[in-house]
């Protein structure tokens, strides 16, 4: 049951009254506040078999080893520390109280906020623990990002959410949602955000970690995560450090002909671009919260789970993001990132662009807005759609209003808005949304305006609905019957 009202000192002491369990506390970066939960609480002697701090990086490499990448805040870093701290509690101790004790292993490596105050503060945490004595360990893994401007904050905010993270593997591990909720309780997204969550080991076989990253997003905890084509999740920073990003956003149900051409197409203009490395190129396509909304009731999470397996099936790497607005998650990708960002939509989505309407909220209105979205590294990158008329309509054809006018060419002129122009003129009449609906009903005719492994992969595993049997009636005999009918 989660018990949403108990306080972290109150955790802390519940553990260390627990004597079956015990560990080791290892924390870099930022004093050792998790660990002192738990000294004063009182008890401690019950739960802490060892606390360490190795601050100094020449006493960090002999301990856990050198970094590859020289970096000591990053994820390998927190894995040499789990390994270490928890293989050394089953040397020492196994023998002696192995039989009828829990292991754990705490660790966190971070980077609290300098004394200037020029920093950007987050870390890593991680618990290494057994459910019964004498089984095989599991791991829940999470980054955080600080935002408290006191470092002594910050140091409170990691003592909170390591006790949290703590209690939550001992006490939640059966509810793994109940889990991830509790990671944030005493603290806000405010203080601190949670951008990534990963649970392995044998008593979580059964979590996927996509769902995870769901939400968390959803709850509140980040505005976006991520994951690569294999499933596994990935943390923003490190994933999207010193790459040029390129994102494709839509609701993506199903993924169609249409889709695969944006991508392609618009993937191989940005890499001709000057400014952009093809070999640090990063593909991403965005799922909203709003897109994921297939009706009122909210989130069908078998229906993401349905969109993301496709995704990765073709290779895609998934970003889940609250930010509705394009602007905000230039912003945010523009943090992570010093190269080129570019955007691929179509007519539509310009065309939301320029609705002030949107902007109403913003002190500086759609200039305000505009500033972040056409920074000096973005691009925009749209597809063509056709006219009921039949016609093509393109950037060369798109239309604003008067007032509006002027910025759209000088957008245009500088090089911020392109056009796609090497795209396959077939795919314009396909329309997910009719593709959808003849998924649905069954109908034939649809398979050829996917891929054919999409094709094979919605019938096979019955996505979006698709029915479990399905009987094709001829074109011809179906307008018959609706004529009878009528």
């Amino acid at each position: 049951m989660y018990e949403k009202n108990i306080g972290t000192k109150q955790k802390a002491l519940r553990i260390n009254l627990d004597r079956k369990i015990y560990g080791s506390f290892a924390e870099i970066g930022a004093g050792q506040e998790t660990a002192a939960i738990f000294f004063k609480a009182g008890g401690a002697s019950g739960t802490i078999a060892k606390t360490i701090s190795a601050y100094d990086m020449t006493f960090s490499d002999a301990i856990y080893g050198p970094e590859a990448s020289g970096r000591y805040v990053c994820e390998s870093r927190l894995l040499k520390m789990l390994n270490r701290e928890y293989n050394l509690l089953n040397v020492r101790l196994a023998d002696k109280r192995g039989s009828d004790t829990t292991f754990f292993a705490f660790a966190n490596t971070v980077v609290a906020l300098n004394y200037q105050k020029t920093n950007e503060s987050h870390g890593w945490l991680g618990c290494r623990f057994q459910v019964n004595p004498q089984a095989a360990y599991n791991d829940v893994i999470v980054h955080v990002r600080m935002f408290d401007n006191e470092n002594v904050l910050q140091q409170q905010a990691l003592g909170i959410i390591g006790t949290n993270l703590i209690y939550g593997c001992f006490y939640y591990q059966k509810s793994p949602e109940t889990l991830l909720q509790s990671l944030m309780d005493d603290l806000t997204p405010e203080r601190i955000q949670i951008d990534m969550v990963r649970f392995d080991g044998p008593d979580f076989a059964d979590v996927d970690n996509r769902l995870m990253s769901l939400r968390l997003v959803r709850n509140g905890f980040t505005d976006a995560a991520l994951f690569g084509p294999d499933g596994r999740v990935l943390q923003p920073s490190e994933a999207l450090y010193k790459k040029n990003i390129l994102v494709m956003r839509g609701r993506l149900r199903p993924v169609t002909n249409v889709h695969v051409d944006m991508i392609e197409n618009g993937l191989k203009q940005f890499k001709e671009e000057q400014d952009v490395d093809p070999g640090k190129v990063v593909m991403l396509s965005e799922l909203t919260l709003q897109n994921l909304k297939a009706s009122d009731a909210g989130i069908d999470e078998k229906d993401f789970l349905d969109r993301v397996d496709i995704l990765c099936s073709l290779g895609q790497t998934v970003m889940i993001s609250n930010y509705h607005e394009y602007y905000r998650l230039v912003a945010y990708l523009a943090r992570l990132t010093r190269l080129k960002i570019g955007l691929i939509m179509g007519i539509p989505n310009l065309e939301y662009i320029f609705d002030e309407a949107h902007y109403e909220f913003l002190p500086g209105g759609i200039l305000e807005s505009f500033a972040n979205l056409f920074s000096r590294k973005v691009k925009l990158f749209i597809y063509p759609t056709l006219r009921p008329d039949g016609s093509i309509y393109d950037c060369e054809d798109f239309h604003v209003s008067d007032h509006l006018a002027p910025l759209f060419m000088y957008l245009t002129q500088n090089d911020k808005i392109e056009s796609i122009t090497d795209y396959n003129e077939e795919n314009l009449h396909i329309s997910t949304d009719r593709v959808l609906e003849l998924i649905q009903n069954g109908e034939e005719g649809w398979e050829g305006f996917v891929p054919e492994s999409v094709a094979k992969r919605i019938k096979e595993k019955h996505l979006f609905g698709y029915p479990s049997e399905v009987q094709y009636v001829p074109i011809g005999e179906q307008v018959r019957q609706q004529a009878v009918q009528a």
